[in-house]
């Protein structure tokens, strides 16, 4: 179960779950392949450390990209990242005032981004090579005027 599923409140839906782009990877392959380069080209003795520095980019790469969470249900926003330090944002829908989504030219073209949701009081939150970042705001309004007119009505 996941932390989302596991930290639902009572009548609670998840309507909506975004994961991290595999972009994250994007930095320890280039340290791989240039790693890859130097040994195949006889530098074993700069290929190795650089091989050695893109597997622990990798591997921290993969934890981040398994451990993070970005949902929305029908009363809150709920964000989870990392594993040893643990990071977790929650909004309740009423209280978000807006979602910017940020993307330069690549994340254009392979659909990730950064979204900054800013709640009430000031406080805001930026989550980085988050895929689909449109998606993910164009859900959160949707479950933002859900909640408004089941509120009214």
């Amino acid at each position: 179960m996941s932390f989302l599923e596991s930290n639902l409140l009572r009548d609670e839906k998840l309507e909506y779950q975004a994961r991290l782009h595999w972009m994250v990877f994007l930095g320890p392959a280039i340290w791989l392949f240039v790693g890859w380069l130097c040994t195949s080209a006889g530098a074993t003795a700069l290929g190795t450390p650089v091989i050695i520095i893109g597997l622990l980019l990798g591997i921290g790469a993969a934890i981040n990209y398994s451990t993070s969470e970005f949902g929305i249900t029908n009363k809150r926003l709920l964000i989870k990242t990392g594993f040893i330090r643990r990071q977790s944002f929650e909004v309740l829908l009423p209280k978000v005032e807006g979602i910017q989504v940020s993307q330069g030219v690549l994340g254009r073209m392979f659909d990730f981004g950064t979204v900054v949701i800013r709640g009430t009081g000031g406080s805001q939150a930026p989550f980085h090579h988050i895929s689909a970042p449109l998606r993910f705001r164009n859900q959160a309004q949707e479950q933002i005027e859900r909640s408004q007119g089941t509120a009214a009505a």
